[in-house]
């Protein structure tokens, strides 16, 4: 059983001086979650990770077409004839465990986390496993009472089952009206 123990917002600071992190640029900025990621990857823990997003290779094909490549250099990459749908998909829709959402006007529900302003909700918020049950879909609903925003809001989605801890992060910015010239 995994229960939901944490959405927090996501900032890190250095791990010496306390200080944030600062992403090179011009200009340099404060780094969020874009510029350092969903976190490390610990390939010690990842022989019993606890929660396993569910992607297989049609999903990291859709990655690859969102990214650009071309049916030729997609099949070179896997051995076998692989084709990108005609429409190009977007890269927000092929990354399982982390929603991005740049657009936000309404209450969404999103398939798969709250600074002042944003509220979420879980749904369900324990995930049970046993012999039968190996594979679980939980609901984020994500709603804003900003206007209007350019600054993305990051989150992120934590499951517990007291051994192991997941980490879904979640970034959301408000839809930003087109003007009209």
């Amino acid at each position: 059983m995994f229960e939901l123990i944490d959405v927090h917002a996501a900032w890190l600071t250095n791990p010496h001086s306390g200080e944030p992190i600062i992403a090179k640029g011009n200009p340099n900025k404060i780094a969020d979650p874009f510029d350092f990621g969903g976190g490390l990857v610990n390939a010690n823990a990842a022989k019993d990770s606890g929660i396993v997003y569910d992607m297989g290779t049609f999903d990291y094909i859709l990655y690859l077409c969102s990214m650009g490549y071309n049916n030729r250099a997609i099949s070179m990459l896997i051995d076998q004839a692989a084709f990108c749908p005609i429409k190009r998909p977007s890269i927000l829709e092929v990354n399982l465990p982390f929603a991005t959402i740049p657009s936000l006007k309404k209450t969404i529900t999103v398939g798969r986390t709250p600074p002042l302003g944003i509220t979420i909700k879980v749904n369900p918020e324990t995930l049970i496993f046993n012999s039968s049950t190996r594979k679980i879909s939980f609901t984020l609903t994500i709603s804003t009472s900003h206007k209007y925003t350019r600054e993305y809001y990051f989150e992120s989605l934590t499951w517990t089952d007291g051994l192991h801890r997941v980490r879904s992060p979640i970034s959301v910015r408000n839809e930003f009206p087109e003007l009209v010239g």
